[in-house]
């Protein structure tokens, strides 16, 4: 059951999650002070509930001004032993219903480049797009998950009445062919070298494609050095093709960006 949270105990409760999530004790990415304040304002502020126990959040808020309004999604968290399969989806379809039912029709957020599989449930699962690289967003971050790490970030935005977001609502997300991407791989930005490290190139075809590691944030702690490395090469190569005009149009389940120009 997805619901939204009004009681002072159930956001309380939500912050707990937030915090073992982010691996933040004592130290959540948002305070039950401020779930509160954006409940009671009619801000976007959901738990979702399996036998009565809480396995999931996601909370937004409203921004912009008319005819730009649009709700922009801050965090979203799911225990890791849920065993309720596609909780996160099912989330952020309740999120976009929501939306339109009181007319607002973006959604807009930010999550990690070197998160592959974030990246694919975001812009294939979900149907979003991105629109803008973002250099160390939130500054160094301190969390488990990502303590040490600059916080480069893309913004997305999810256009709800779209093809896309349509589309990918029933099931039928628009995942790039083996055939186009094995037709693709001579102009890659970016590729896993033998040893893991990333191998850049300067590609200028109309269609070029960037590989991310399967598993950023165990790499983070195996290897600090290797994936600051992956943080400035993908940096470096997405923010130069945002420059040029480029866009991102997809991602595959192994990790590589699809990126078209025109």
């Amino acid at each position: 059951m997805i619901t939204e949270l009004k009681e002072l105990n159930d956001i309380r409760a939500l912050e707990r999650l937030f915090a073992d999530v982010w691996e933040r004790p004592g130290e959540p990415p948002i305070g039950s002070d401020v779930l509160m304040a954006l409940a009671h304002s009619d801000n976007y502020v959901v738990g979702a509930y399996v036998d009565d126990r809480l396995v999931g959040g996601l909370v937004g808020w409203l921004g912009g001004s008319l005819p730009d309004l649009h709700l922009h999604s801050h965090i979203l968290g799911v225990v890791p032993d849920s065993q309720a399969r596609g909780l996160a989806f099912a989330l952020k379809q309740h999120q976009r219903t929501w939306c339109l039912e009181r007319g607002v029709k973006e959604i807009v957020w930010t999550f990690d480049p070197l998160v592959r599989r974030n990246a694919y449930f975001n812009l294939n699962k979900l149907g979003a797009e991105a629109r803008e690289y973002l250099v160390n967003f939130y500054g160094e971050m301190t969390d488990g998950i990502n303590a040490g790490e600059e916080s480069d970030r893309i913004l997305i935005s999810w256009r709800l009445e779209s093809q896309l977001a349509e589309e990918a609502a029933a099931g039928r997300p628009h995942d790039p062919s083996d055939e186009d991407l094995q037709r693709w791989r001579i102009d890659a930005l970016i590729a896993v070298g033998p040893g893991g490290e990333p191998v850049t190139a300067s590609p200028s075809a109309r269609v070029v494609i960037c590989q991310v590691p399967d598993d950023i944030v165990a790499l983070r702690r195996s290897d600090p050095q290797l994936a600051r490395g992956w943080r400035l090469a993908v940096r470096g190569a997405l923010s130069k093709a945002f420059d040029a005009g480029y866009r991102i149009t997809g991602v595959t389940r192994t990790g590589w960006y699809v990126l078209e120009r025109g």
